[in-house]
């Protein structure tokens, strides 16, 4: 079940979430008198954005970040523009990933010009270079840079690390030249909405699942647009860390600004299992806050999902897709065709006569699908198992090399080579189109980020 509250809501000792209609059980039931503007400065975001604001107007802040973080697509021209515009050193750590530009051989040598460029401006003015295939962005921002109560700009839509208690914004390369000159981010204090989780996710149900259904809820009617997703409650404690990571990303797809969780022992341990000890501390709500909105979510009743084309809110769970197939593949395949141009989705030819969908391709990658946790998952299922032979393939691109690393350790890597999956780089190719389109008429199914029209592939 997923309740978007008509109005907003109360959190109260960071358990229970009270409708804003229902103030007066504060005072009663509580013994809490809190005024609504004062309790507004109790979510986790407002703390954050006023320790990064260097004004005292907190309803137009202007903010400097901790860090910032680019990919080969974007820090060629935002560290051009911020040098022409008279920087000589980056003032806060810069990270530039070379995770994008690197199987799509277009122009020649021009995606290695870009790493040797990026390489030399990292030696020049004081950056982070992070070689080729070595991490994806997100990847690499987690494991080294997020920390409970910090901010990261990034050049990248995905730019998300709420899950480790670190509020970040994926923005375009100027707002990033302009961290490097000095300057702020100058933006009006945005709502805040409690994304309020209880229960326990049932067994096969993943995190793409909880994100996709999140992603159904709150798309079309912008509950959360331009907002921050906050999460809280109870059912925080039941995910995985890793679990929280694939669902915190997939925010971008919501609309949302930024997001931020409540922190606990388990986003220690992450920050221990990294040898970042002192990126770790408790982040939670005040005993009283008030959010403009809230999404309530019981994850004992998320249901195996799918998000079919062409957006991930397009969402339906797998016993709709199965019961209702052909009425299905037929409205997707209509809607469809009308977004794209020069050519035809054909998906009714996937349906065959015993009801059944045939796929030819899958993809697990990047941020979203290529955590320890979910390749450990996929090789649980298909241990002793074949993905098949030549009929359907199955890519898997890890996130990091030391993630990777401790895949082989494991003997995780060798179970699904074994049953025929290939093993690709850490590369955000599949997320964009870069890495393993998929055939003209396939049909592939991919736990990445994107579905909508020439994201994962032509």
């Amino acid at each position: 079940m997923i309740k978007l509250f008509e109005n907003g809501a109360y959190l109260v000792n960071g358990n229970e979430i009270i409708p804003e209609a229902e103030y007066k059980k504060l005072e009663t039931q509580y013994g809490k008198n809190t005024s609504k503007e004062e309790a507004a400065k109790g979510t986790m975001a407002y703390n954050i954005m006023k320790s990064h604001n260097q004004g005292d107007n907190m309803d137009n802040m202007n903010l400097k970040f901790d860090s910032l973080t680019s990919h080969d697509i974007t820090y060629v021209g935002i560290i051009q523009t911020a040098r022409a515009s008279g920087m000589d050193r980056f003032p806060i750590p810069y990270v530039l990933t070379n995770c994008h530009n690197s199987l799509c051989a277009v122009g020649g040598t021009i995606n290695e010009d870009d790493h040797k460029f990026a390489l030399s401006a990292a030696k020049k003015y004081g950056g982070i270079y992070v070689p080729t295939n070595m991490a994806n962005i997100r990847s690499y921002n987690r494991e080294m840079m997020a920390g409970c109560g910090r901010m990261i700009l990034g050049s990248d839509s995905h730019t998300r690390y709420g899950a480790l208690g670190c509020m970040a914004v994926g923005e375009g390369g100027g707002e990033l030249a302009k961290q490097l000159l000095g300057r702020t981010y100058d933006f009006a204090r945005p709502a805040v909405i409690a994304i309020y989780l209880t229960g326990a996710p049932k067994p096969g149900v993943g995190p793409h699942d909880v994100a996709l259904s999140i992603c159904g809820a709150v798309y079309k009617n912008g509950y959360v647009k331009n907002k921050v997703m906050e999460f809280v409650g109870p059912g925080i404690a039941n995910l995985p860390i890793e679990y929280r990571n694939a669902i915190d990303v997939m925010t971008t797809e919501t609309t949302c600004w930024s997001s931020i969780w409540a922190t606990d022992e388990r986003t220690k341990e992450y920050y221990v299992m990294h040898g970042r000890t002192d990126a770790y501390k408790k982040i939670a709500p005040a005993d009283v806050a008030y959010y403009d909105g809230c999404v309530y979510i019981d994850l004992s009743t998320v249901e195996c999902t799918i998000a079919m084309p062409m957006h991930p809110s397009n969402t339906y769970t797998i016993h709709e897709l199965q019961a209702n197939a052909a009425d299905i593949l037929h409205e997707v395949e209509e809607e469809a065709n009308k977004q794209i141009k020069g050519a035809r989705m054909d998906l009714m030819s996937k349906l065959h006569s015993d009801g059944s969908i045939w796929v030819d391709q899958g993809e697990l990658a990047g941020c979203s699908g290529g955590t320890f946790d979910n390749i450990c998952a996929a090789a649980d299922i298909l241990k002793g198992r074949s993905c098949g032979n030549g009929t359907f393939t199955l890519s898997i691109y890890p996130g990091s090399m030391p993630a990777y690393a401790e895949l082989v350790k494991s003997g995780r890597m060798s179970d699904l080579v074994s049953a025929g999956a290939i093993i690709r780089e850490c590369f955000c190719g599949p997320c964009f189109g870069a890495g393993d389109c998929p055939a003209n008429g396939e049909f592939s199914i991919r736990h990445t980020t994107r579905n909508f029209p020439n994201r994962e592939g032509s």
